[in-house]
């Protein structure tokens, strides 16, 4: 039979590109690379100033060129690292590289550099029981939170966000804002055997499920008095450039892939944990829907949806549906990341879509799918981060820790 093989040539490898603000410094100290950099900013301020209306065809023409020459500069390749000190300042970098100038601003590629392990030890080390002989048996969520008390990063974290998840201020139950700032930290800082351990430890009563789902403190973090449609939470999530990068990194790397051993098209689970705790702390917060299943979702409904309620339940269905987060919960929580990682045949496909290496490739290409994408049209390289080629597109290579 044949094999399916993907060619791609890429600028610069992922272990030479920059983060986006030492890529945008270094462009500012070029000329060339500068002139072209603020005339792509102001085409994409221009967004909002009406600017390639006022100025025409010959504007847009001039954006375009803009954005070609850069295709040629590392600022173009470079990423951002998730709880890196400059993040937001980054992420506003990125986007502004990325945003279409047609006006199609819909999340595509995640702006964080790949992970290079997948951290495949946290799943062994999942069951803190194991390894903490000294707490005990009955509830694996109640030992996670005892397990995080014995280390000082976690007990100071965790106990950085407790108090402005609880604390009432004037009519308000809590500070939502500062109760998202300090569970952003605790995710971005604490070793994920603590974290992950207290958010995703398997289950066998309600009174662990339950623990399990106050982990964030849902009452402040998650609820609120009303639940807002879906396509509106997205649209306010697009404004942020914390929670619009933390929403692309979910789509990218949870995308579920039915004909994949995991049932995640990229066959990591580490890496799919890893995006949706990064939604934790953001509009987006994610949680569990109940005490009897591992389904999750935001704080939203497709109530008054209109003509847009089937895109809305396929935003929402993403996350209560999504069988390749359900596997990983459960991979972690059991401690089983097994037989995922093995080689197997190449997945066939029968559609292409554009992609992060494909628009590396065709670098005159625009792309202007509106849609969140599902594992129908998910292509089979997806799962390759950038790199020069892939041959054998679904076995995993071991040297790049994909």
């Amino acid at each position: 039979p044949s094999v399916r093989v993907c060619w791609f040539v890429s600028p610069l490898s992922r272990w030479d590109r920059l983060d986006c603000v030492k890529a945008s410094d270094q462009c500012l100290k070029e000329q060339s690379c500068s002139t072209k950099y603020r005339t792509l900013r102001q085409c994409v301020a221009g967004k909002e100033s009406n600017f390639s209306r006022a100025t025409g065809l010959e504007a847009k023409d001039e954006c375009k060129s803009a954005m070609e020459a850069l295709k040629q500069k590392s600022l173009y390749n470079c990423r951002c690292k998730r709880g890196m000190k400059k993040e937001k300042n980054c992420l506003r970098i990125y986007w502004s590289m990325y945003q279409s100038l047609q006006g199609n601003d819909l999340l595509e590629d995640s702006p964080y550099e790949p992970v290079n392990s997948r951290l495949s030890d946290i799943f062994r080390l999942a069951p803190i029981v194991s390894v903490e002989p000294v707490l005990s048996k009955g509830n694996n969520c109640l030992d996670a939170a005892k397990a995080c008390n014995l280390n000082d990063t976690c007990k100071r974290f965790r106990s950085a966000y407790i108090t402005p998840c609880t604390s009432s201020t004037s009519n308000e139950i809590c500070n939502k804002r500062k109760c998202h700032k300090a569970l952003r930290l605790f995710f971005d800082k604490v070793p994920p055997k603590h974290s992950y351990g207290m958010l995703f430890c398997s289950c066998r009563d309600v009174a662990c499920t339950e623990r399990r789902r106050q982990t964030i403190v849902p009452v402040c973090s998650y609820e609120d008095r009303e639940k807002p449609n879906c396509l509106n939470l997205q649209e306010s999530c697009k404004k942020n450039y914390i929670c619009r990068s933390r929403l692309a990194d979910f789509f990218t790397n949870c995308q579920p892939e039915s004909r994949s051993v995991s049932s995640c098209l990229k066959e990591n689970y580490a890496d799919c944990l890893l995006a949706y705790s990064g939604l934790i702390g953001t509009v987006m917060t994610p949680n569990y829907i109940d005490s009897n299943s591992l389904s999750v979702a935001p704080w939203c409904d497709c109530n008054n949806s209109g003509n847009d309620r089937d895109e809305c339940m396929k935003f929402l269905n993403f996350f209560q549906d999504n069988t390749c987060l359900k596997n990983a919960i459960q991979a972690f929580g059991n401690g089983t990341d097994v037989n995922v990682w093995q080689p197997i045949l190449p997945v066939q496909t029968t559609t292409a879509t554009t992609t992060t290496a494909s628009r590396f490739k065709n670098t005159g290409s625009e792309t202007t799918n509106n849609e969140i994408p599902t594992h129908n049209d998910s292509p089979a390289c997806a799962n390759l981060q950038v790199r020069e080629s892939c041959t054998y597109c679904s076995v995993p290579d071991q040297n790049l820790g994909l």
